[in-house]
């Protein structure tokens, strides 16, 4: 089916392929319940065991809430090897969106951490598989169209990972006021619906995207990268036992779990794309492609850190020193969290239009300058909850429009970075690698959710007065990032090469 139609004035005009809308019905289920579940879950593990909940401390539930969602993404890396030499991309979504349905249904049953952690586990391993290869399968749709056009699929396919968390952040917190396992429950229906409508629409829409795994369909270097991968796991043990003795972590606490998983990140992923560099069998143009997916793994690292304290400090401040009630009723407090779907899902095709329209002008804002965009708007936000902070500091409770601003301005900042990080990381990685590339896009969410979950352990509701603090710090680490990405766009720009 050819995406090109003609326009009344004879003019060729773009039109998005049919398989796209296929992956946004999939990818749409799938955030309905991660996002729902996510929105309460940090308020789940502290809730009182009187009251059902886990009864966890706000530093062990922040540093689980942060190793949860870091596996999450993390897994994304051996889901996209698998995919790229077992199953194929088309199979790996699949398999991954029935693991995830199983791990919710697990949440669902009443019981012990035992069987809750169960259940997290078996999110995190389906989505590992989904995540990265369905925005794999998205790239591949837009394998021969320009820079823009490929960006405002992803804007399209962005919209609607937005409305299936807009409304899964509405209705299981909703379910869960009246019972946290029936929210979970509602989470399990979701993905359930996912998988039905891939299975019915993906073999009509997608052809054979997808269906042959990616070292079966391109030559082989003849160079292997065992010894680099044996060496970058040697140097995290050895490294982690060190740390250990010395008592600079310690991994019998979540939070040194944490701590020690946040190392783990950083080196392996360091070595992993020296390795690729060095060892991978690439020409000059490509290892300054893998450089600058490099570099925007640093910034996605820090953008998501700040942005998904939305169901960590944000969600607990949102709980606890937020004027929640709209006449006489209060919103439960993971509802505040929607806003931030509801502005994707408004201004996504708004923002998309926007670059197709600047690009058939000859202004193509290249990805670094987007990059310096959001993570100083996510900067400007967290100086938005400073203020609340300080309110919240006097002994009064804050409004809620300070966090409806907050979310607002980081949703026009992810709408500049997410999509557009996950569009360009398609074109810069090299063909034989793109599965494990855009694992590694969401190692960088892995590496700022866990973050994100660490500074939300810090968030002590008994003590008031360092709350502005950190999230002053937040607004120091984005806007200075963000004058970086700005300062460094011309050399960026120039290792991209043609792609735009």
């Amino acid at each position: 089916m050819s995406d090109v139609l003609k326009s009344t004035g004879g003019k060729p005009k773009f039109r998005h392929p049919r398989g796209l809308y296929v992956l946004f019905s999939a990818e749409m289920w799938e955030r309905f319940s991660y996002y729902g579940m996510r929105a309460i879950l940090i308020l789940f593990m502290t809730t009182d065991a009187a009251q059902e909940g886990l009864g966890l401390t706000t530093e062990t539930a922040g540093a689980v809430y942060g190793l949860y969602t870091a596996s999450v993404y993390l897994m994304t890396l051996p889901g996209g090897w698998l995919a790229d030499n077992i199953f194929g991309q088309r199979k790996a979504v699949f398999y991954g969106g029935v693991l995830i349905m199983i791990g919710h249904l697990i949440l669902a049953i009443p019981g012990s951490p035992i069987i809750f952690f169960t259940g997290l586990a078996f999110v995190a391993l389906g989505t590992g598989l989904l995540k990265g290869n369905i925005s794999t399968l998205v790239g591949e749709l837009y394998e021969n169209e320009d820079g823009a056009k490929r960006d405002a699929g992803f804007s399209i396919f962005y919209m609607g990972i937005n409305l299936g968390s807009f409304v899964g952040q509405i209705l299981v917190p909703l379910l869960a006021e009246y019972n946290w396992h029936l929210g979970f429950g509602l989470a399990a229906v979701g993905m359930l619906f996912g998988l039905i409508s891939y299975k019915f629409f993906a073999p009509k829409y997608l052809g054979d995207i997808g269906m042959v795994p990616k070292v079966k369909q391109l030559e082989k270097t003849g160079k292997s990268n065992s010894k680099g991968t044996y060496a970058i796991v040697a140097v995290v043990l050895i490294l982690l036992v060190v740390l250990q003795f010395t008592g600079s972590i310690d991994v019998t606490t979540a939070t040194g779990i944490a701590q020690a998983l946040g190392l783990i990140i950083v080196v392996i992923t360091m070595g992993y794309f020296l390795n690729i560099l060095f060892n991978g069998g690439l020409s000059v143009p490509d290892k300054k492609k893998v450089s600058v997916i490099f570099i925007l793994f640093v910034g996605i690292a820090i953008f998501w850190s700040g942005f998904e304290q939305a169901a960590s400090s944000l969600n607990l401040f949102a709980r606890d020193f937020t004027d929640r009630f709209i006449g006489g009723w209060e919103m439960p407090a993971g509802m505040l969290q929607s806003f931030n779907s509801g502005f994707i899902i408004i201004f996504a095709p708004i923002v998309g239009a926007i670059w197709v329209k600047l690009a058939a002008r000859n202004i193509n804002i290249r990805t670094p300058f987007k990059f310096a965009i959001g993570l100083i708007l996510l900067g400007i936000g967290f100086w938005v909850m400073v203020e609340a902070a300080h309110v919240a500091a006097s002994g009064a409770k804050a409004g809620m429009f300070a966090l409806i601003l907050t979310y607002f301005l980081h949703s026009i900042g992810e709408l500049t970075i997410s999509p557009v990080g996950l569009s360009a990381t398609s074109k810069l990685s090299p063909r034989k690698y793109l599965g494990q590339m855009m694992g590694i896009w969401f190692v960088g969410a892995a590496l700022g959710n866990l973050i994100a979950g660490l500074i939300g352990g810090n968030f002590d509701p008994e003590n008031v007065l360092e709350m502005p603090n950190i999230f002053l710090n937040v607004v120091w680490v984005s806007v200075g990032a963000g004058i970086i990405f700005f300062a460094a766009s011309p050399f960026i720009k120039k290792w991209m090469g043609d792609v735009t």
